[in-house]
Order: C-alpha cells, then sequence, then structure tokens
C-alpha cells in the first residue's frame, strides 16, 4: 500500500511539474487610415528572457517569422508585413547576426478596403522563440483582425 502511494504521489508531482511553455502572447488591432485603408497591427509580447526572432533572418538560422493572409473579397494587401526595429546581436545559439524582438514586438500590414460593410481577415502566424539555453520548435498561431 505505501507504495502505491508514493507511486501515485510520484505521478501527481511528475505531471504538475510538466509546463507548456507558451512565451509569446498575439494580439490584434486595426488602425483605419482613411476610409479605403486600414493598417492590420499583430503585436506579440514576449515573457521575459525570450527572444522572438525577424521575419527577415540569414539562411540556417531560426525559423523566420511569417505571417499569410487568407484572402477574401473585402481587402488586398499592400506590400509586405513590416516590423519594428529591433535588436540585432552575434546570437551564441546559432553562432551569426540575427534580429531579433525581447519583452513586445508589432507587425503591420496595410491593407486596402474594398467593402464598406464589416468583415474578419484572417491570417496565421508561423514564429520561432529562444532563451539563452534552448529554442522551442516552430509555432503557428491564427489571428483574426475585425474590420469595423
Amino acid at each position: 500500500m505505501k507504495n502505491l502511494i508514493l507511486l501515485l504521489a510520484f505521478f501527481t508531482f511528475s505531471i504538475s511539474n510538466a509546463q507548456i511553455l507558451e512565451p509569446v502572447k498575439w494580439t490584434t488591432s486595426i488602425e483605419k487610415t482613411s476610409d479605403t485603408e486600414a493598417v492590420l497591427i499583430a503585436t506579440a509580447t514576449i515573457e521575459p528572457h525570450w527572444h522572438l526572432y525577424s521575419q527577415n533572418v540569414p539562411e540556417d538560422g531560426p525559423i523566420a517569422t511569417s505571417f499569410s493572409f487568407k484572402g477574401n473579397a473585402n481587402y488586398l494587401k499592400k506590400g509586405n508585413t513590416s516590423e519594428e526595429t529591433g535588436h540585432t546581436i552575434d546570437d551564441p545559439i546559432f553562432g551569426m547576426k540575427i534580429k531579433f524582438f525581447e519583452n513586445k514586438a508589432s507587425f503591420k500590414q496595410r491593407i486596402k478596403l474594398k467593402s464598406k460593410t464589416n468583415f474578419k481577415v484572417e491570417a496565421t502566424v508561423e514564429f520561432m522563440v529562444c532563451d539563452d539555453t534552448r529554442c522551442l520548435p516552430p509555432t503557428e498561431t491564427d489571428l483574426v483582425f475585425e474590420i469595423n
């Protein structure tokens, strides 16, 4: 009986110690610049000690952050998704100069509005984060922008 209780306690402790790491949380917002144009803003809030990589990283580096927008008849993309300045360092994990973001990062996509009605723009962001000792596998997150 003691062994069963000990085994159950060990199992419970193991489960409670297992953590799912999600060091990046995404939010979306819209900035209307005119009656016919808007900017879709995807903001990443990054936990301390973690780095989110840029959309532009060298070959053989980490997975770059990338956005995929689902097309619909209500809008047209204008140009590419822009990003903030960030930090460029000699990354010790990858052994190369890499641009990354810490704490918070905003990515902006300009669009032309083709409709006056309310609609949604659906997108997916793929990204990779690392801290000073490890990297998490690439993650995809769905984003929704509500155009009103």
